[in-house]
């Protein structure tokens, strides 16, 4: 095996890391012994000492939107989060020592700092599709502007992850809706990145999916939620002064093949039609969009062993819907951040 310079810089991070993140670690109560006073109390003290290095990394001079130390608070946040409603898996510890490695990174100086987001506590990895557009983020010149946004985003997805582990779709879908709405902010604070108003600006995509009910395809079927986020993304263009030059959608269905291939290749058809409607009556010019249709053949969660068919069925919803593209031109340009 070819040893690379990146190769032994990762390997000298990680040693750092490692070295130092032992000493400093705290150590909440096991959950069996979480039952005193004097037990939380101690965890919760734990808890406003690792807030207390974040706020000295700030004082020291570190952004709160620099990618790092938003990632810290957001391992931290969700760790505290689900520490209080009394989760008794590891989430709470393996987040909290998550943001403490990063914390201890930071302090010690270490350079680069590792940029990774594991699946803590054996997250499943939800939304590949919000993982690929976060991941595309970094490296770009947008990525000043959107770093925080992209911290927080990767986290809530691994929190996500893991609340689906344990009790299933019901209770990931609200940090699902968190991390849809950052990727989202995430991708439009990178657009407006250093925007000089004199400048012509690059063409934009913004993104949305709109979701169905199981078997459905009518206005009245769609999740209210995702429809916002379709009407935000609108606003978006207007906000940024960009005019909006077309409109891709494209329909899908789940895997529920019940009453087979070609009735889901008919079914992702008549929602892409719907969405085409609402945008119509939206102000969209007709001519403006157009659309195609997959049926099943492209899912983006697969919701494997999940039990019984209506959680399975919930589960699946994000393979029941329309993907939105706005292909957009005008506005300001993106430059590096300033």
């Amino acid at each position: 095996m070819t040893i690379t310079k990146s190769t032994l810089i990762a390997a000298a991070v990680l040693a750092v890391l490692a070295g130092t993140a032992g000493a400093q670690q705290t150590q909440l109560t096991p959950p069996p012994e979480r039952i005193t006073d004097e037990a939380i109390h101690a965890d919760l003290s734990g808890y406003e000492a690792t807030q207390l290095r974040i706020k000295a990394l700030n004082d020291g001079g570190r952004p709160v939107r620099d990618y790092h130390l938003s990632k810290a608070q957001c391992w931290l946040d969700v760790s505290f989060h689900e520490y209080t409603r009394n989760d008794r898996s590891a989430f709470p510890q393996e987040a909290l020592t998550e943001s403490e490695k990063l914390i201890v990174g930071m302090e010690q100086g270490v350079s680069p700092l590792p940029t990774d987001t594991p699946l803590v506590n054996g997250a499943a990895r939800l939304r590949e599709d919000l993982w690929k557009r976060l991941g595309a983020i970094h490296g770009t010149p947008g990525f000043t502007c959107a770093q925080q946004a992209v911290a927080c985003g990767e986290v809530e997805l691994v929190h996500a992850g893991n609340e689906f582990n344990q009790q299933q779709w019901r209770h990931a879908k609200p940090y699902i809706q968190i991390a849809e709405d950052m990727v989202s902010d995430a991708e439009a604070l990178s657009r407006q990145c250093g925007a000089v108003p004199a400048a012509p600006a690059a063409d934009a995509v913004l993104t949305a999916n709109v979701l169905f009910e199981f078997d459905r395809d009518g206005r009245n079927d769609i999740r209210a939620y995702s429809l916002q986020s379709l009407a935000r993304e609108l606003a978006r263009l207007r906000e940024e002064g960009r005019t909006l030059q077309s409109v891709e959608l494209v329909g899908h269905a789940d895997r529920l093949q019940g009453r087979g291939y070609d009735y889901n290749q008919g079914l992702s058809e008549r929602r892409a039609r719907t969405v085409h409607e609402w945008l119509v009556e939206n102000g969209v010019s007709a001519d403006a969009i157009r659309y195609s249709f997959r049926g099943d053949t492209e899912q983006v969660q697969a919701c494997d062993g999940v039990k019984p068919r209506e959680a399975l069925r919930e589960c699946l919803i994000p393979n029941r819907r329309v993907e939105v593209r706005l292909h957009a031109s005008g506005g300001t340009e993106a430059m590096p951040g300033r």
